[in-house]
């Protein structure tokens, strides 16, 4: 057997986001997923699932590192709790903001995600860049980004979990060439990696999806995966948009990829068992 052989006969495991389950409790939903033969969870930080500003973080901690245990379950830390910093305001603070208090905020709660991921074994921690704030220059707002990470990348380092940052659209950080752009700025540290999310490759990237994961192999330390639609940034349930996932999955397991691809619907949580269970089939389908 080749060794491009050996990377197609390996497994790809498939996760669920519990931003997609955010009415369920926490143990209920990782209970779910277990029974429906996930490989584990995308573990969204929130106030309704280990909330990362509450007491105990640690000892709380330590009860979801036994439960994902006792469930056979990995898991990957995420980020993008609209408003666990801010009531008021979604996804803010960033890491972009004028006021370096709340940017300071902001990578507060990324180094407690670091924390946790390494208390959980987490095969990785999950962050984004925020939007360009009004009245801000695109270099400064690269400039932030460069300093505000730093001390996560320092953390991650530490802590052996790769930091992997997800291109989004709308944000400082939209596509493959911009995570490029931070990784040179940032002098290529081994703690940085790429969250690929491949409805976003739909989205907006230049290339199809399958060869968006094939650029990105060598930074590929999460996946997020629906389906959406060319210009359109709507997570969609699989099928209801313009994605043919054969060539995708088969190009992500070519790569040899081993951590979590997580079905991302954090729109569909009113319905979130059924999508749930409708999407590891699909994926299991469409999988080589």
């Amino acid at each position: 057997m080749t060794a491009s052989d050996e990377h197609m006969s390996r497994r790809l495991r498939f996760g669920y986001g519990t931003n997609g389950l955010a009415d369920l409790r926490l143990d209920d939903a990782l209970a779910l997923l277990a029974d429906l033969g996930y490989d584990g969870v995308g573990l969204t930080l929130d106030h309704m699932h280990l909330d990362p500003l509450a007491p105990d973080l640690t000892a709380r901690t330590a009860r979801v590192a036994r439960r994902l245990a006792a469930l056979g379950l990995s898991v990957t830390v995420e980020t993008g709790a609209r408003y666990v910093l801010d009531p008021r305001r979604k996804h803010g603070p960033s890491l972009l903001d004028a006021d370096p208090d709340d940017r300071a905020r902001r990578v507060d709660l990324l180094l407690r995600a670091v924390r946790v991921a390494a208390d959980l074994g987490a095969h990785a921690v999950h962050c984004f860049s925020g939007i360009t704030p009004a009245g801000t220059d695109t270099g400064t707002a690269w400039k932030r980004l460069s300093e505000a990470l730093t001390p996560v990348l320092d953390a991650a380092t530490e802590a052996g979990v790769p930091l992997a940052v997800e291109p989004e659209p709308g944000h400082l950080l939209a596509t493959l060439a911009d995570f490029h752009h931070l990784r040179e700025a940032l002098g290529s540290p081994d703690a940085l990696g790429l969250t690929l999310d491949i409805g976003h490759c739909q989205c907006l990237e230049p290339l199809p999806p399958a060869d968006c994961v094939r650029a990105a192999a060598p930074w590929l330390r999460h996946v997020q995966i629906e389906d959406m639609r060319r210009g359109v940034h709507d997570h969609l349930p699989f099928g209801d948009g313009e994605i043919a996932f054969p060539p995708v999955l088969e190009a992500l397991a070519a790569t040899g990829y081993q951590g979590l691809t997580v079905v991302e619907l954090p729109r569909h949580s009113h319905a979130g068992p059924h999508f749930a269970q409708q999407s590891l089939p699909f994926l299991r389908h469409a999988a080589p």
